[in-house]
């Protein structure tokens, strides 16, 4: 039976991966650096590396943290001017809320996630949260889920994830946990074999996860 529900939190709870996206080509561009859609998608989200690794072989090291201290403090700013919840994914946590558990897995680090959830009122839902703080390794890895299914106390075959990206998916999956994936923007086109379920829209979750329920 299902006990407990893991959400990734940026492209599934709120709307943050193509701003994020922006932002690092911004900073990357006032380096003389132009990142495409393609490579973002490639290194972020699909191996869960830094695209700031695409200038360690051009600029100094002390530059890179430089530059990536500029785009987290940029992204930050603008977080801070207000994010969208994913539509409809509040009516499907309001659903789940006190069925089971339900926690946050995600690889944001802790201030930018209290930045973005200032306003969305969507962390009520959840009885945990987790964030890069947490664990050692970030998705792929996981470590991320692994953790989470400590916390809980539960097993593998009692809990689910629910993923937009590739390297999400690739975490679940490594932590033995079924994964429902939801693509929206730039990880629409991903290969998720393996997914328990691969959805169009964030609606369709609940029926999914009542059915586990039942």
């Amino acid at each position: 039976m299902l006990k407990a529900v893991f959400w990734d939190n940026d492209g599934v709870l709120v709307d943050t991966e193509e701003l994020f996206y922006d932002t690092t080509r911004a900073v990357l561009s006032s380096a003389g650096f132009e990142l495409t859609p393609e490579q973002f998608t490639a290194y972020a989200l699909r191996q869960g590396r830094s695209v700031f690794e695409l200038l360690e072989e051009t600029i100094d090291e002390s530059e890179v943290e430089r530059l990536r201290s500029e785009r987290n403090a940029r992204y930050a700013e603008r977080l801070a001017a207000g994010v969208a919840p994913i539509d409809g994914i509040e009516a499907v946590l309001a659903s789940l809320a006190g069925r089971v558990t339900l926690a946050v897995v995600t690889s944001s680090n802790p201030e930018h996630l209290e930045i973005m959830h200032r306003h969305t009122g969507l962390l009520r839902y959840f009885d945990f949260v987790l964030t890069n703080r947490d664990y050692a390794h970030t998705k792929p890895h996981p470590a991320p889920y692994l953790t989470a299914l400590a916390r809980s106390g539960l097993v593998p075959e009692e809990c689910i994830v629910i993923e937009d990206s590739e390297r999400g998916l690739a975490a679940a999956q490594a932590a033995g946990l079924r994964c429902v994936v939801v693509p929206r923007g730039l990880t629409r086109g991903g290969a998720f074999r393996g997914a328990y379920r691969v959805l169009d829209d964030t609606r369709e979750i609940g029926p999914v996860l009542g059915s586990l329920l039942e």
